[in-house]
């Protein structure tokens, strides 16, 4: 199982990226969410700089932040500085939307931006829609400003079967979020397969999860502050979901429920006021309060997060990998350096 990294965008996360390629990552990942970490883009391009290796990757961006033209400059302009190591990964926007108080976009546009970002990267032409007004577009300044010629790797991000099913008619590969579950990745991966078949698309592509990690201690308890602290970013994301989507509210379990309850009191908003994302999303994905430590229930941590014994994440590790998972992404969020060391030790 190929390990990787993913950190929020913020200046100095090259030294980060420097480090993770030192201690043999394949893979280094910043997120893209506008209104609450910085540009991804040129946190990207400074790791591309300072590095030579690990594959740098986009988690995610979506037809909601940027036009297809101007996603593909930035990407095509990132393969120029480290060509061949680009993953782009193309979701929704169901964070970066929600912080402003929005909806995700549909599974129609994901495609559709998927498949000029696909195109206008590898050079060819597409199409570009603003409206009832349509054109056919391609780079005019290929050559020293992007590069076009090295392959970019994309993929889609997927929670169901409609995303995976994009990601196998596009020739793509899939990347959830804390999403652990084996059967729901053998699902996934069928489903990626079959679509991909079908589509006469090139069966072989990579599946990425966004997770966390904590080695338990000899006589640790396995929901310890401390395993809160480290998994507890990932907790807090699926209440402040929650909190914001009442679907998936409606399955939550009643402590998992009760704590999201208690989330919107310490915001101050509540599941239906217009302006919940102001508050609901502060400090989102960064390492979580103290006080906020009661909010990461039990189930939590077992759903969102790998934790547990050296043997026990060793056997939780290759049922993901049986299931079609190719690489784990680790979020550290306490210690960094001291994370990503434990996290190679596994030799996983």
């Amino acid at each position: 199982m190929r390990t990787g990294i993913v950190v929020t965008a913020r200046p100095g996360v090259e030294d980060l990226a420097v480090r993770a390629e030192e201690l043999g990552f394949s893979s280094f990942w910043v997120y893209d969410t506008p209104m609450v970490h910085a540009d991804p883009f040129i946190a990207l391009a400074l790791c591309a700089k300072a590095t030579s290796r690990i594959k740098l990757g986009i988690g995610v961006t979506s037809p909601a932040l940027r036009s297809a033209p101007a996603a593909a400059a930035a990407v095509a302009s990132l393969n120029a500085i480290a060509p061949g190591r680009v993953i782009c990964g193309i979701g929704t926007g169901n964070t970066a939307r929600r912080t402003l108080g929005m909806k995700p976009t549909t599974m129609a546009e994901l495609e559709a931006f998927t498949t000029s970002l696909q195109d206008l990267a590898a050079g060819r032409e597409t199409l570009y829609r603003e409206g009832d007004r349509t054109q056919t577009v391609k780079f005019l300044h290929a050559g020293p400003y992007v590069n076009t010629a090295d392959p970019v790797e994309f993929v889609v991000a997927a929670f169901g079967l409609k995303a995976a099913a994009i990601a196998g008619r596009r020739g793509a590969g899939i990347i959830s979020f804390a999403v652990l579950a084996p059967e729901a990745w053998s699902a996934l991966d069928a489903t990626r397969l079959e679509a991909a078949r079908e589509a006469g698309r090139p069966e072989e592509a990579d599946s990425y999860v966004m997770t966390s990690l904590h080695v338990l201690g000899e006589g640790e308890d396995r929901y310890s502050d401390l395993t809160k602290d480290k998994v507890g970013h990932l907790a807090m994301s699926l209440l402040t979901f929650a909190a914001d989507n009442p679907a998936l509210a409606a399955t939550l379990e009643p402590d998992e429920a009760d704590a999201m309850r208690r989330l919107l009191e310490r915001r101050g908003t509540t599941s239906d006021d217009p302006g919940r994302h102001a508050t609901l999303y502060r400090n989102y994905l960064g390492r979580i309060e103290p006080e906020d430590r009661d909010l990461v229930v039990p189930s939590l941590v077992d759903k969102v997060s790998l934790t547990g014994t050296r043997s026990q994440l060793t056997e939780r590790i290759a049922a993901l990998e049986k299931a079609g998972v190719d690489e784990i992404v680790i979020q550290p969020v306490v210690d960094p350096e001291a994370e990503m060391r434990e996290l190679a030790e596994l030799k996983l």
